[in-house]
């Protein structure tokens, strides 16, 4: 897949699906701005990670929810690239709560980090973003199915496809790509309980949890070239469940 000198930008790339992402599309030779939202010892080793892969790569401190965080990110994106080949908004949260007991500041919470912060990316970026750019945007499998606890997540999650639906159409006359590629249950750095592992693997027909890498495999391809004519599409990639 061909990303190689291509200046991309992946939201929360410190663990998980974004630390995948933004590895492997170093690793191709794209360069990577990523940011994180709070210090740790996964922030310093994808710092470490990152200086030893060529290319140009940035791990910067932004909080995707604040307009102002926002602004400097692109900014830095900017002064360092000029352009944007591709975004990926990835920096996301999640938590479990009856609907009954769902205060209206944690619904905001969730909502503002998996969905309101894609919009704002993207929208301060357009200056960047030229003919040929993709935006690529980490869904859920859950969008489509619903699951009890996580009505707010859900929702954002629901309300990604659309935004990207109607930003495919709204951006593609301009040669911006808009995709959403919808992860089922992957196994992360978090340890998954063993009841829980058990209870997926009798859920997904191919009997695992996915990798970060196969998630970051299905971006990296939506970024590169030979998806150029995909636009407005989720991508489920979720072992069939």
């Amino acid at each position: 897949m061909h990303v190689a000198g291509k200046k991309v930008l992946v939201t929360g790339g410190s663990r998980g699906i974004g630390r995948a992402i933004a590895l492997g599309l170093a690793r191709a030779g794209a360069d990577v701005i990523t940011c994180y939202r709070t210090e740790s010892e996964a922030v310093a080793s994808l710092v470490a990670e990152l200086k030893e892969i060529p290319g140009d790569h940035q791990v910067i401190r932004a909080d995707v929810t604040n307009a102002d965080d926002v602004a400097a990110l692109i900014d830095e994106c900017r002064l360092r690239f000029t352009r944007l080949d591709a975004i990926v908004n990835n920096a996301g949260v999640i938590s479990h709560i009856p609907f009954a007991q769902l205060e209206i500041d944690e619904w905001r919470r969730v909502v503002d980090s998996n969905l309101t912060a894609a919009a704002r990316i993207v929208q301060a970026a357009l200056p960047l973003l030229g003919e040929g750019s993709s935006v690529v945007n980490v869904g859920s499998r859950v969008a489509a199915v619903g699951i009890p606890l996580r009505a707010h997540y859900t929702a954002a999650k629901s309300g990604l496809v659309g935004l990207s639906r109607s930003l495919a159409k709204e951006l593609g006359p301009r040669g911006i790509r808009i995709n959403v590629v919808a992860p089922g249950p992957i196994q992360t750095e978090a340890e998954t309980p063993p009841a829980v592992l058990e209870r997926y693997k009798t859920m997904i027909p191919l009997g695992r949890l996915g990798r970060t890498d196969e998630i970051a495999s299905v971006v990296q391809f939506l970024v590169s070239d030979q998806a150029s004519f995909i636009n407005g599409e989720t991508i489920n990639v979720d072992g069939g469940i």
